[in-house]
């Protein structure tokens, strides 16, 4: 390969032109190995999995597995849908084993396996709360809100996981049962039950089974409850529809709605089966309710939800910071959704909002220990705020919820996170996120040396050609000391790489459209989103306003939240009246006192106290 300027390319779509689609990497073919997020797997292994087990004991999830089992003698314990939590765990601890072996790990899995192999029915019905309050004849009564289906897609994935991962095919024998089960049961035809769950995930389960399988009625199964939503099924039920992403046929709609996590989790099912069918009509629907989404519905920290009642996206630009709920669960769902738009069309957007929802959006969700949670992801919280309610940032992050299914979420994200970084297509290697660690290519080992998102410089060694995704953020960034073009991809067909990404921080603007901020300013750099903490403040936060034209300055802390760059800018601070008015910082006549505005990454926010902090502030 020669180093000439004709080696650098650039495509929105790398290989929109080649034949097949982005090919993820096989099982520990990418591997993180130092940066910013080594250590966050590494504290996710160590601590946060194990302790997520100790917490479902606690809880009774456990408990109510081996119940199920003939185990002891008892009544199940908490919502209809523990049994999820177990599997997202299952899942979470089989990936860190492929990350990295341990014999009391795997002691863990294959335990508790058999114990979820105990409880199955001899038909293959599993639902260990459903079988304890409502014996067999309670099955599939409630189904709109009984989480039997979003169970078995859990189990279904966990499965998937541990066979990959271990070898074991002792949960993967459990989940064919439940799929086997699950196609005899519901559909059409004789004897059929025409019957969808109130939230999805089977779907994306089911094609994951058929994609290790090879089984096809998995992905006819997948396929069947896709196209059975819109159709009346769940009004039929007396239920309103929007909440469950059933009013209109996935693909006749326009955007998103409802229940953010339902939502998300339903489109990235249904891209999972355009994807194995090739059905290109469906495929383009749902491009237009990601875009649709991500212009109207979602956050500057690619949070989703902008509802507290429902859990729910609001209408078109319906985005208040305070009341924002942006749950954790819903940033993985819009990762996992993203992700497979990215292997479908190879499109720089899709990698983009992978990279902002991942390091805003889910990170904020763990603590920096890698053992507190948040459920609700605002993005102001007010210096009296009074927690009234579990899942309230008030509290601070919490080790566990009473609806815990953003912890295990959290888990197996990290524990899967090197499987997002790069795919590959007629044996050219793509980069989608940037992160130190080597990936293993046909040709030998590609090494990624940085320290993103900290500082622009990539420094890549590969055997073959890479396509590198160039940031929509990016203007100015070079290859080799060639200037490339920001929201695409720069094909490079040269041994040694210097990628370089302009660290400029930005001043961005919100839509004017968006009431709740109309005329506020926020502070990004590189990839991060910037948040004022009271912690950080000369004065109280809420008072603050920015000066827009200020220098910012960002300098990196070492020893401040693991490690920051800190962003230091200019604004205007004070309340109160004048001549019977009152006024703010940014009064005509001057009142209010300047002050330095200082920001860190929003993801670190809350870790060092809980007490008022905000995104967007309003100009001066």
């Amino acid at each position: 390969m020669s180093a000439t300027p004709e080696a650098v390319t650039t495509s929105r779509s790398p290989a929109a032109t080649a034949a097949g689609r982005r090919q993820p990497l096989g099982l520990g073919q990418a591997k993180i190995t130092g940066g910013f997020w080594a250590p966050r797997q590494l504290r996710n292994g160590e601590s946060a999995i194990p302790s997520g087990q100790d917490q479902l004991e606690s809880a009774g999830n456990l408990q109510n597995l081996r119940l199920a089992a003939g185990i002891g003698d008892g009544e199940a314990i908490g919502p209809v849908f523990a049994d999820s939590d177990v599997y997202k765990w299952l899942e979470a601890a089989a990936w860190e084993y492929g990350r990295n072996p341990s014999d009391d790990l795997l002691k863990r899995i294959r335990e508790l396996t058999a114990v979820v192999a105990a409880a199955q029915r001899e038909d293959g019905y599993l639902d260990s709360v459903v079988q304890l309050r409502y014996g067999d004849e309670g099955r599939y009564q409630q189904l709109v809100w009984s989480h039997e289906h979003y169970c078995a897609g859990h189990l279904i994935q966990a499965a998937v996981a541990q066979v990959r991962c271990t070898g074991d095919r002792a949960l993967l024998d459990v989940a064919i049962k439940l799929a086997d089960h699950l196609v005899a049961t519901f559909g059409e035809g004789d004897g059929k039950t025409v019957d969808v769950d109130g939230h999805p995930v089977i779907e994306m389960a089911l094609v994951e089974l058929y994609r290790e399988t090879g089984t096809t009625a998995y992905l006819d199964q997948a396929k069947w409850f896709v196209e059975a939503r819109g159709h009346g099924i769940i009004k039929n039920h007396g239920h309103e529809p929007a909440y469950f992403s059933d009013r209109v046929p996935v693909r006749e709609a326009t955007s998103v709605e409802g229940h953010a996590v339902r939502a998300v989790y339903l489109a990235a099912g249904a891209t999972d089966v355009a994807l194995e069918t090739g059905d290109t009509d469906l495929l383009d629907a749902l491009k237009r309710q990601f875009e649709h989404m991500w212009s109207t519905k979602t956050y500057v920290t690619g949070g989703l939800g902008a509802r507290w009642e429902g859990e729910a996206f609001g209408d078109e630009h319906e985005l208040p910071a305070d009341r924002a709920y942006a749950e954790t669960c819903a940033a993985i769902g819009g990762i996992q959704w993203a992700w497979r738009m990215l292997l479908a069309t190879g499109d720089a957007f899709y990698a983009d909002a992978i990279e902002r929802m991942l390091y805003n959006g889910f990170l904020a969700g763990v603590s920096l220990k890698g053992t507190e949670y948040f459920y609700v992801n605002p993005l102001q919280l007010r210096g009296a705020a009074h927690a009234d309610n579990g899942r309230s940032p008030a509290h601070g992050r919490r080790g566990w919820f009473d609806c815990a299914c953003c912890p295990p979420n959290i888990m197996r994200t990290l524990a899967s996170l090197d499987a997002y970084l790069a795919t590959t297509n007629d044996g050219v290697v793509q980069i989608h996120q940037y992160a130190a660690g080597v990936l293993q290519t046909d040709k030998g080992e590609l090494s990624i040396e940085t320290n993103y998102p900290w500082d622009g410089a990539v420094r890549i060694t590969s055997p073959v050609a890479v396509e590198l995704r160039i940031p929509a953020w990016a203007d100015g960034a070079t290859v080799n000391g060639e200037p490339v073009a920001a929201g695409t991809y720069a094909r490079v067909e040269v041994a040694e790489i210097d990628l370089q990404l302009p660290m400029t921080t930005r001043v961005v603007g919100a839509d004017p459209r968006v009431d709740a901020v109309r005329g506020c300013l926020a502070l990004e750099r590189g990839p991060l989103v910037y948040a004022v903490e009271q912690a950080d403040q000369q004065t109280n936060v809420d008072d603050l306003h920015l000066l827009p034209e200020a220098p910012v300055a960002a300098t990196h802390d070492d020893e401040l939240l693991d490690g920051v760059t800190v962003l230091r800018a200019r604004g205007l601070a004070g309340t109160g009246h004048r001549d019977g008015w009152p006024f703010t910082s940014s009064a005509k006549d001057g009142a209010g006192d300047e002050v330095d505005v200082v920001a860190v990454p929003y993801y670190a926010w809350a870790n060092r106290e809980i007490g008022a902090m905000r995104v967007w502030l309003p100009r001066a």
